[in-house]
C-alpha cells in the first residue's frame, strides 16, 4: 500500500511514521508513506496557500489551486487523478469508523488532504476528493491529527503489520462490539483484584466472560452500535 498525505506541516508526521506498527510496517515493505508538502503546489516566493474567504467572515481558506496540483503531482502515470480514495479531512465529513478502515486497508493506494485554519476551499471536497470524512463531533486545528489517526488505522489492518491476526480481531468494533476489559500481573495491586475467572485457566469460562463482558459494555458505552447490531 502507499499512503500519500498532502500536508502544510510535512514535519508532523516525521516522528509518527516511524514508530511502533506504523513503522515495522514500513521496515517490512508493506506500506511506502508519501508525505507531500502543499506549499510545494503554492505560487510566488511567499508560496502562500490561503486567502480570505468570499462573502467575509473571520479565518482564513486553504486555496483550491495548491491541491489540485498537489493531486496532479501524484497522479503522473495514472490516467487520472491518485489512485485509489482521496479523502479530505473535514468537520463537514462523514463520520469515519472501523468498517472504514477495512475497506481502505484493501486499496493499494489512499490519498489524505489535510486542511488547516478556517476551512478548505470547497471545490476540493467537490472535485477532487471522493469523500470527506471526520473523526468525530469536535474541531480540530486541521486535518494532520486525523490523518495519522487514519493511516494508523488502517496500516495496522495490512496483513503482517500485527504479529498476529486475533490481536486485531479481539479489538473494540472489530465484531461491532467494544472489546472486554484486559487484566495482566500482578493478580492483585492495591487491593484491585484480576476478575476469578480469567485466573482458572478454564478457556470455556473465560471466553463467555469476556463475551458476556464486550456485550454488556456496548450496552451501557455504546448504545448506538448495540441497537444496529440488534435491529433485525
Amino acid at each position: 500500500m502507499r499512503v500519500n498525505i498532502v500536508t502544510l506541516f510535512p514535519e508532523f508526521f516525521r516522528g509518527p511514521l516511524a514508530q511502533s506498527i506504523l513503522g515495522r510496517a514500513a521496515g517490512k515493505g508493506l506500506v511506502e508513506y508519501n508525505v507531500v508538502d502543499l506549499r510545494r503546489f503554492t505560487e510566488g516566493r511567499h508560496q502562500v496557500a490561503d486567502d480570505l474567504p468570499y462573502g467575509g467572515g473571520a479565518g482564513m481558506v486553504l486555496k483550491p489551486e495548491p491541491f489540485f496540483r498537489a493531486a496532479e503531482f501524484l497522479a503522473v502515470g495514472q490516467d487520472a487523478g491518485p489512485a485509489g480514495p482521496v479523502l479530505l479531512m473535514s468537520a463537514r465529513g462523514r463520520r469515519w469508523d472501523h468498517d472504514d478502515a477495512v475497506r481502505w486497508s484493501l486499496a493499494d493506494q489512499i490519498t489524505l488532504l489535510c486542511g488547516h485554519y478556517k476551512d478548505v476551499d470547497q471545490r476540493v471536497g467537490d472535485a477532487l476528493a471522493t469523500e470527506e470524512v471526520s473523526l468525530g463531533d469536535f474541531v480540530l486545528s486541521g486535518g494532520e491529527i486525523p490523518a495519522l489517526a487514519v493511516t494508523d488505522a488502517v496500516v495496522r489492518l495490512l496483513p503482517g503489520a500485527i504479529s498476529d491476526h486475533e490481536s486485531a480481531a479481539t479489538d473494540s468494533f472489530y465484531d461491532g462490539l467494544l472489546s472486554p476489559p484486559s487484566y495482566t500481573r500482578p493478580p492483585e495491586f492495591r487491593g484491585l483484584r484480576v476478575p476469578p475467572v480469567l485466573l482458572t485457566g478454564d478457556h470455556a469460562r473465560i471466553a463467555a466472560w469476556r463475551r458476556d463482558e464486550a456485550e454488556r459494555l456496548t450496552r451501557e458505552r455504546r448504545p448506538d452500535l448495540w441497537e444496529r447490531r440488534t435491529d433485525p
